[in-house]
């Protein structure tokens, strides 16, 4: 893995990305759990600043482009998770596998558009070893009517 790839870090401080606050357990689990090298991030919400759920479903109140930018903020969530438990992004050696859910109405069929908010940031930040396997998968409903939902596993050393 090239030293590019390697400092994710750098790469958002480069982009100017302040990540927000990791977000905590809304049940009985954790955010993050790592055995054998791998780190299984737990499902993650699309949260506010001030701590609060976004709420709404695809297609009705948001469209694709907002859809995508909420799993976008999804996966930086992720990376703060992954930064208070393992120290450093710069840690993380790839991504290896991201599913993502999406409360959307019936017929829509975008899911992986909307996913792709998550998978682009994480190849934007990690390059090459950003790039991973990935179901995207629609629902009829996600907790407290979130409108995407996203877990992902990490390799790490």
């Amino acid at each position: 893995m090239s030293a590019e790839a390697r400092s994710a870090e750098a790469k958002l401080s480069e982009l100017g990305i302040v990540l927000p606050g990791p977000p905590k357990a809304m049940g009985s689990y954790v955010t993050l759990k790592t055995h054998g090298g791998l780190a299984y991030a737990a499902g993650h919400s699309p949260m506010r600043q001030d701590g609060s759920l976004i709420v709404g479903r695809v297609g009705e109140e948001f469209d694709v482009e907002q859809a995508k930018g909420i799993a976008r903020l999804i996966g930086l969530e992720m990376f703060a998770t992954l930064q208070e438990q393992l120290g450093s992004l710069d840690r993380v050696t790839s991504v290896i596998k991201v599913l993502g859910f999406v409360n959307a109405v019936q017929g829509f069929d975008l899911h992986p558009a909307v996913i792709n908010g998550c998978s682009d940031l994480f190849v934007e930040v990690f390059g090459d070893s950003g790039r991973h396997a990935r179901s995207a998968v629609g629902a009829g409903s996600l907790p407290g009517n979130i409108p995407v939902e996203i877990e992902a596993v990490f390799a790490y050393e």
